[in-house]
Order: structure tokens, then C-alpha cells, then sequence
């Protein structure tokens, strides 16, 4: 058994925003893949992963008698495939915000939901949402609370447009220029990012008034922007609107940032050689840089490895 494979993906724009509403980019990656395999010798990373799968299953089993409207699986299936030594064999880093368990959830909805959506048909917004709505309650198991973004992407394997929380449509971006200066890409924080104590943390700060004034008249508001600029392939005017966004999250979303990134965050404004953002809840994992001249941004960077993830 070797299953298809499910890519990780990236969220361009709207960490913490599509959260209240603010528009969202998110695109797959296929750098970091992860697919469902069967061995009969388990060990190390294989064996704990097929017992995360058990407890996993477990949790499917109750979601589907708590929600039997929303979705059902092959539950013989997937209990005896377990039993028989399945894991998930992932590249994709975990807490790092590329979507390691949106991956599994994907492969799992894949191989065995019933009646699922696939891929093929026609995939009308009723559709998309229904499909995140089964995501979103899949990788709860795994985060406590999840949008369902992550696996959707990630099974879909296309870009998706966040409008709002009920309003998200698959898109297509401007093609990458092989041969352009400019980049997005990522930067390797060398610490793993918790989901949980950040969004913590985000929640805390939004019983201040002062905050939700920031998250609504400039976070949002640039996120929107980016993600405008970025679909429409207007460079010029992204470069402008990423470096107010990461100047604000400097400002008021320092908790998310690790440490010793703060004084590279600020060399980058104060430089325009790169700009730097949240890559999903921070913390750790990686940060998303965004820069009109690689080489610049390199030698900027020195000592940090550049992952590229778009060329402008």
C-alpha cells in the first residue's frame, strides 16, 4: 500500500486575521510531502506514528457518531489497515506552519471517507466549505480548534482565496518568473512553533481595545492589500503593503516572534532588503520572508539558510 502523496502548503497572508475575518492566501507547497504507507517492521518515527493514527481513528469514530450527518468513514478499513502497520511517511516538519497535519487529515479523508468530495467534480463554494467544515473538525484532534484550511489545501493540492470565513474559492496565482530577482521564501527559526499558546496569546491580547483597534484598521487592512497585490501580480504595490504588515507585526505581535528573529525583523524594514511575517501561528517553525532582490536579502541573511517558495 502506498498512497497518494499530500503536499504541504503555506498561508501567504491572513494568520490571525481570517480568524476575524480578514482575507487569506494560502498555496501548497510541494517541497514537503507526506503519503500513507504499510510496513511490517514498525520502528522509530513509523511506529510512532501508527500509534498516533490509532488514537487518532479513535477520535474519527467518535466524531462520526457525534456528527453522522457531516461525514462518515470506512472505519473497518482504516482500524484494520492500522492494525497492519500503516503510518504516515512525512517529510513535512511538525510545528513549523507548513501543514504537517493537514497533510495526514487529507490522506485519511482521501483513503477512507465515504461519499466524499473529490477533487474532480465541480467544486462549488457549498462543496468547498462542506469540505473545510470536515477538515476543520478532523484536525481539532490535533490542534484543539482548526479552520480546516490547512487539509483542504493540501487535498485539493490549489491555491485557495480566503474572502471570509464563509466565503473561499480556489484561485489561481500569477506564474513565477524563473528568472526574477524577487522572491517569497522561507527562513528556518531552528525552534519548533506551538499552535495553541500562540492563539492563546492572540485571544488574550483581543480583550484590549487598543489591539483590536491595530488588528482591524492596519493588520487587516494591509493583509487584505497583500493578498489583492499578490493575486493580481502587482509587485510593486505588494512590496509597499508587506513591509506596513511586517512593521505591524513587530509592533504588536512580538510574543509570535522568536527572540533572536526581532533585531533581524527590524534590519529588514530599516534595510528594505527583505521583509520578514509570520509563517501560521509563529513562535518558532519557520518565518516567511519576502524580498525584491534574493541576492541582496542572502547576503542580509547571512548564516540563515533560504528556503525559495515563489519567484517574482
Amino acid at each position: 500500500m502506498k498512497g497518494p502523496l499530500f503536499y504541504s502548503k503555506i498561508l501567504l497572508f491572513g494568520e490571525y486575521g481570517i480568524i476575524k475575518d480578514s482575507r487569506g492566501l494560502s498555496i501548497p507547497y510541494n517541497f514537503f510531502k507526506g503519503a500513507l504507507k504499510k510496513s511490517v517492521h514498525l520502528e522509530g518515527k513509523a511506529l510512532e506514528s501508527n500509534g498516533n493514527l490509532k488514537k487518532f481513528a479513535a477520535y474519527l469514530e467518535h466524531m462520526q457518531a457525534e456528527a453522522p450527518d457531516l461525514v462518515s468513514f470506512d472505519m473497518e478499513a482504516l482500524h484494520k489497515d492500522i492494525e497492519e502497520g500503516m503510518f504516515f511517511d512525512s517529510s513535512i516538519p511538525q510545528g513549523y506552519g507548513v501543514g504537517s497535519s493537514g497533510a495526514l487529515v487529507a490522506a485519511i479523508y482521501d483513503q477512507y471517507g465515504k461519499d466524499k468530495i473529490t477533487v474532480l467534480e465541480n467544486l462549488t463554494r457549498e462543496k468547498l466549505l462542506r469540505l473545510k467544515a470536515i477538515f476543520g473538525r478532523m484536525e481539532s484532534f490535533f490542534h484543539g480548534k482548526s479552520s480546516g484550511l490547512d487539509p483542504l489545501n493540501s487535498y485539493l493540492s490549489l491555491p485557495i482565496l480566503i474572502n471570509s470565513q464563509d466565503n473561499i474559492e480556489s484561485t489561481s496565482i500569477p506564474t513565477q518568473n524563473p528568472d526574477g530577482k524577487g522572491a517569497v521564501f522561507l527562513l528556518d527559526s531552528g525552534t519548533v512553533g506551538e499552535t495553541a499558546p500562540m492563539v492563546q496569546i492572540f485571544m488574550e491580547q483581543m480583550k484590549q481595545e487598543g489591539f483590536r483597534k491595530v488588528l482591524k484598521n492596519q493588520f487587516i487592512r494591509y493583509t487584505d492589500a497583500c493578498v489583492e497585490d499578490f493575486i493580481s501580480g502587482n509587485v510593486k504595490s505588494l512590496f509597499g503593503n508587506i513591509k506596513k504588515l511586517s512593521h505591524v507585526v513587530l509592533d504588536h505581535f512580538s510574543p509570535m516572534i522568536p527572540q533572536e528573529f526581532h533585531q533581524l525583523w527590524k534590519q529588514g524594514i530599516e534595510s528594505n532588503s527583505y521583509y520578514l511575517k509570520l509563517c501560521g501561528s509563529g513562535g518558532g517553525g519557520y518565518i516567511l520572508g519576502f524580498t525584491e532582490d534574493l541576492e541582496k536579502a542572502r547576503k542580509a541573511l547571512k548564516g540563515h539558510r533560504l528556503e525559495v517558495v515563489y519567484n517574482f
